[in-house]
């Protein structure tokens, strides 16, 4: 197989994987589940899959392709900037048979083009850059419907296995990684997005780092505790966020009677002592790396514990090398729709021995949303450099919903840190002699 005819291949698999995913997702409930606003956090379920199709026709029919618009009336509609979310309900949607037909059409149009596109001569071509964008696009809109079927109330509509026990782990709770310059970021993966870009090599004092991440069992120690009523370990904006509303755990827990009890996709159940704690804000991540005498690790601390390699100096593209993820590595795609137990994966494990830093839960750094030093906006500035700034907070690693054509060991994600809703946890970290 030449190079050009295994970038089609790659891009050919990751359009269908994603297209699959959405379907299951749009498909497994009735119209009006997807038509409604089940938070005015999120866009309703018909929104998010005709502007996946909007986004691919723009990108690769109109960009790549040179082609007139097949529908420019609705650009508009699903255009992200332009109608916040709590807004797009009231928006004269395309209804969900007509959003289907469109996606479909735009779809057979693209792999069509993919068939006769080389792959070079511009940015956008490169290596079929624009074709994996697209798909990491509605990868990560298949993750934000993902939050939505959790936030959605009534029966059940999804089901997948659980992951694996997880084997007894013996190790150490913590690693310690040696100080020193690291190459952080990359200028050579080529479907990578703009904030990945590019790398640069930056310093990092010595530090120990947890090798799983924080579990729910250890957060239940942390709410009995009373972390929640104790202003000593709260930002001050946190404090005030969570007295303003009540927050007392993390989103979907209550209490029922000694127990915790979560709702998780239409089923209530235990919450799992042994699972990473998921949908949890930075500020809870921080108040409780303090209440346990940590703190959170900074976005660099967090990707040379992540992708350096002591041995060889080098960066690698995931924790356990350069290979695509694959099941017995990390819980991403879906395929899972819960973290696995803390400890699972050791064949993902870094050469310093820290497990689950890819997968399960995407975790809180310590770091503000930043361009990396020679930073340049592609394919657009809406996607990235809008959002730099203290308002956000960087979170790395992916979940159990990231697919793997959305999750590197150089992605950045990135949201206020009172977010709750999507799937976060963290894991801590303290400087060396701490």
């Amino acid at each position: 197989m030449t190079e050009t005819e295994a970038l089609r291949e790659r891009a050919l698999t990751t359009l269908i994987t994603a297209r699959d995913r959405t379907t299951l997702l749009t498909s497994c409930v009735e119209d009006p589940d997807l038509t409604a606003q089940h938070s005015p956090l999120m866009s309703p379920l018909v929104w998010d899959l005709a502007h996946i199709g909007n986004q691919e026709e723009q990108w690769l029919l109109r960009a790549v392709a040179g082609r007139e618009a097949m529908r420019p009336e609705i650009d508009g509609l699903y255009d992200a900037f332009e109608h916040p979310r709590s807004e797009r309900p009231s928006l004269p949607l395309l209804p969900p048979a007509e959003a289907r037909s469109y996606a479909a059409e735009v779809r057979g149009r693209v792999l069509d083009l993919l068939e006769s596109t080389a792959f070079g001569g511009s940015r956008l071509t490169e290596a079929g850059f624009a074709f994996g964008m697209i798909a990491q696009h509605e990868q990560q809109h298949d993750e934000t419907m993902l939050i939505t079927h959790q936030l959605r109330t009534g029966p059940q509509a999804l089901t997948a296995p659980d992951p694996e026990p997880a084997p007894l782990q013996t190790g150490p709770a913590e690693v310690l990684v040696p100080g020193g310059p690291f190459t952080m970021g990359t200028s050579t993966e080529p479907w990578a997005l703009d904030n990945e870009r590019p790398a640069h090599r930056r310093e990092v004092a010595a530090f120990h780092i947890d090798t799983t991440p924080v579990s729910n069992g250890a957060y239940q120690a942390f709410i009995e505790d009373g972390g929640y009523d104790n202003e000593r370990w709260w930002d001050p904006a946190g404090w005030a966020h969570i007295r303003q509303h009540s927050l007392h755990a993390p989103l979907f827990w209550k209490r029922d009677g000694k127990q915790w009890l979560r709702r998780r996709f239409g089923v209530t159940e235990v919450v799992p002592p042994d699972e990473p704690v998921v949908h949890v804000s930075w500020y809870e991540a921080d108040a409780y790396a303090r209440w346990a005498g940590r703190r959170l690790p900074t976005e660099a601390e967090w990707e040379k514990a992540a992708r350096h390699d002591p041995a060889g100096d080098r960066s690698m593209r995931y924790p356990w090398g350069d290979a695509d993820p694959a099941p017995e590595h990390a819980n991403l795609g879906q395929r899972h729709l819960r973290p696995a137990p803390v400890g699972s994966y050791p064949e993902g494990e870094s050469p310093l021995g820290v497990r689950q830093l890819i997968g399960d839960v995407w975790e809180w750094t310590a770091s503000d949303f930043l361009p990396y030093p020679g930073f340049v906006a592609f394919p657009y500035k809406e996607y990235s450099e809008v959002f730099f700034g203290p308002e956000y907070k960087v979170l790395r690693g992916g979940s159990f919903a990231v697919d793997a054509v959305a999750c590197r060991g150089t992605f950045r994600n990135w949201d206020y840190p009172i977010r709750r809703q999507i799937f976060s946890g963290f894991r801590t970290a303290c400087s060396e002699g701490v």
